[in-house]
């Protein structure tokens, strides 16, 4: 796990105890924060906080080996400093979620992908 990332489960599950399929939602979030804080590092721009966060819905109500996923929802909670670094943070975002991040690419071959996005300028 990159130390400038952490991950938390809703649930207070630990990533050692994800089954393959949560696994997989893990890397795409992984892929995604790493594609986003790259395209950052070009800008010169910073970020208070990022909470991104993956929901996967399966095609069946437990996971049992026929389940696959029907629908992923992206959720970014971005907070920076000024009104240009949020500017570049929405296109990095924008960037990463629909053209950099493979993995986003790859679910998005399995199952539709929406997203919800909030970028605050706090000063």
């Amino acid at each position: 796990m990159n130390p400038d990332h952490s991950f938390s489960m809703s649930d207070g599950r630990s990533l050692e105890s994800l089954n393959p399929k949560e696994m997989l939602l893990y890397a795409s979030l992984d892929c995604l924060a790493h594609t986003i804080t790259g395209l950052l590092k070009e800008r010169i721009s910073t970020v208070k906080s990022m909470e991104l966060s993956l929901e996967g819905r399966l095609s069946t109500p437990t996971v049992v080996a026929e389940s696959t996923y029907a629908h992923f929802n992206v959720v970014y909670n971005i907070e920076c400093h000024t009104l240009k670094e949020q500017l570049d943070i929405s296109r990095a975002v924008n960037l990463a979620h629909n053209k950099y991040c493979g993995m986003l690419q790859m679910l998005r071959k399995i199952a539709p992908l929406s997203e919800e996005t909030s970028i605050v300028a706090t000063e």
